[in-house]
């Protein structure tokens, strides 16, 4: 009996259907653990063991469903037998075509994993497979309702933030995006695929040291705050690189410093400055997103070989081991400087009327501010554009459950002053 639990325990199985290959190694009996939920981010090259290792613990023992559309079973017994973390089993499908996505034994692996795995490969292939299919709307399900822990890797992890490059028309340089930030290359998307609690308002860029893709990534951010006036923000990782992210938000930094020289870095538009968009974002014009040399607020750290160094996504402010950065662009050349790190907790306005005006909490990550003695004032809200939204309130608070991320101007008015407040909205 003992000897056929072994046999059973690892078992390898490869099974050819018509839209996707399966390679399963491990206990065939499928197992419900609780995952404890969580993302790794990972550079793109060699996983880093540590990181990886912390993303298996957060399956609790589950099952393991590795996605791609290219490459075999590599990752099977890497993570079932190199690591030493006890899990159920390890499956890679490797999806032939889109139509995979409407396959049941794929949809039924979703289902029953407790940890989704994104390997390395070609986002657009990966979203033209999978967007507004049943794979997204089971794997968002399974983080939603089951806290099935998610992460990848290159590919894998260019595709998990709500913005996204898709690379649908090919990859793109620093150089060429800088030199054209409406260059056919640079194509990032909002349109709904991955849903990530933490990563609700982030890009993210990988093989950030190998070629260099600061200016791309900076450029992709110039394009988010032009086109869908919101505020988003990015994580990047050198190849050898990892972010853990926990349900609470906190990042855990791995990497091989300091026998290696492996950065992370966390990009945000100054929300310090009154006015946060691009000075020059248009097409065939070289970038301009300078604001004093104070565009963009970087907070960076080193990766630790146990994650030692830390990062807060609650406030994009409160770290551990980093260093803060601005960095900012002028006809088309990024430009890294020492910084200070945000300081955007509380907009507060002079006195109007003897009677000060508190506007909290701006940045907004919730449905709605709190502003003393509004019932005292006229008030209004407005996009960049002008648009007005007419939004209810109790006096004290506003509610902003209707109003998008982005950028807002909160107009307040008395018979005798006026003052106009920057809200940043970033769920």
């Amino acid at each position: 009996m003992k000897l056929l639990t072994l046999l059973t325990f690892f078992t390898t199985t490869v099974s050819f259907g018509q839209n996707y290959t399966s390679y399963y190694l491990g206990n065939t009996s499928d197992v419900v653990t609780s995952p404890k939920g969580g993302v790794c981010l990972m550079g793109g090259a060699t996983e880093h063991d540590e990181a990886m290792k912390w993303f298996l613990q957060q399956a609790d023992g589950g099952d393991v469903l590795v996605l791609r559309a290219t490459g075999s079973n590599g990752y099977n017994d890497y993570m079932l037998n190199q690591l030493g973390i006890s899990i159920n089993s390890v499956e890679t499908i490797v999806c032939n075509n889109a139509s995979a996505s409407q396959d049941a034994y794929l949809q039924q692996k979703i289902n029953q994993a407790e940890a989704i795995w994104f390997a390395g490969g070609d986002q657009w292939t990966y979203i033209s497979y999978w967007r507004n299919t049943p794979v997204d709307s089971l794997v968002n399900k399974a983080i939603a309702e089951r806290n099935v822990v998610v992460g990848g890797t290159s590919a894998g992890m260019a595709i998990m933030g709500k913005y996204y490059f898709s690379a649908q028309n090919g990859t793109i340089t620093s150089a060429q995006a800088l030199t054209n930030p409406y260059n056919s290359l640079v194509t990032v998307s909002d349109e709904p695929f991955l849903v990530n609690q933490h990563l609700s308002n982030v890009i993210t860029d990988t093989h950030y040291d190998s070629p260099d893709r600061k200016g791309r990534h900076v450029t992709f951010l110039s394009r988010i705050l032009q086109d869908y006036q919101a505020v988003g923000k990015g994580i990047a990782c050198d190849e050898y690189t990892a972010v853990c992210i926990d349900t609470l938000g906190l990042c855990k930094i791995y990497g091989d410093y300091p026998t290696y020289d492996e950065d992370v870095y966390f990009i945000q538009p100054n929300c310090e400055l009154p006015d946060l968009m691009p000075e020059t974002c248009v097409t065939a014009t070289p970038l301009t997103w300078n604001r004093s040399g104070q565009a963009l607020k970087v907070y960076h750290a080193k990766g630790t070989p146990f994650g030692t160094q830390t990062f807060d996504l609650n406030d994009w402010t409160t770290g551990t081991g980093g260093v803060w950065e601005y960095w900012y662009v002028e006809n088309g050349v990024l430009t890294q400087t020492g910084g200070t790190a945000p300081d955007c907790g509380l907009a507060s306005l002079s006195n109007m009327d003897d009677m000060l005006i508190s506007v909290y909490p701006n940045p907004v990550s919730g449905n709605e501010i709190t502003i003393d003695n509004l019932s005292q004032f006229n008030w209004i809200i407005k996009d960049l554009h002008g648009k007005t939204y007419s939004t209810p309130s109790n006096g004290i608070q506003i509610d902003l459950i209707n109003l998008s991320n982005g950028i807002y101007l909160l107009n307040i008015s008395s018979d005798k002053k006026q003052e106009i407040v920057k809200l940043v909205i970033a769920r």
